[in-house]
């Protein structure tokens, strides 16, 4: 009998995630959120999508939160959840059908997520 084959996967993605280890690192993630953030007039959140087929989220439970999903490419799948007041995360995905959960909870937490796709 014929030898059935199942074609391989091809698709997959990385991912990098940065934490500030100290005040100055902080300062300058911030520093970085806010400039993205002003550059393309964002004031405390938003979801950027160039692509198709992309599905975003953003919650923000508290005040003086900044979030930040952005997807470029297509087929992604990201959200950013903020519970608590002063955090700063920015979700960059790139490429194609990645797929990013983030959860912030409690005060003053900075971030950055990096997301890849194939």
């Amino acid at each position: 009998g014929a030898l059935a084959t199942t074609p391989a996967y091809a698709g997959g993605q990385v991912s990098i995630s940065i934490a500030p280890g100290n005040a100055d690192q902080d300062q300058l993630m911030r520093a970085g959120l806010g400039i993205f953030a002003l550059v393309n007039g964002i004031q405390n959140g938003a979801i950027t999508q160039n692509g198709s087929g992309n599905a975003a989220g953003l919650a923000q439970n508290g005040w003086g939160n900044l979030g930040i999903v952005h997807q470029e490419g297509n087929g992604h799948n990201g959200t950013l959840t903020q519970n608590g007041n002063g955090n700063s995360y920015g979700l960059f995905q790139f490429g194609n059908g990645t797929n990013a959960n983030v959860q912030q909870n409690g005060h003053g937490g900075t971030g950055l997520g990096f997301v890849w796709g194939w």
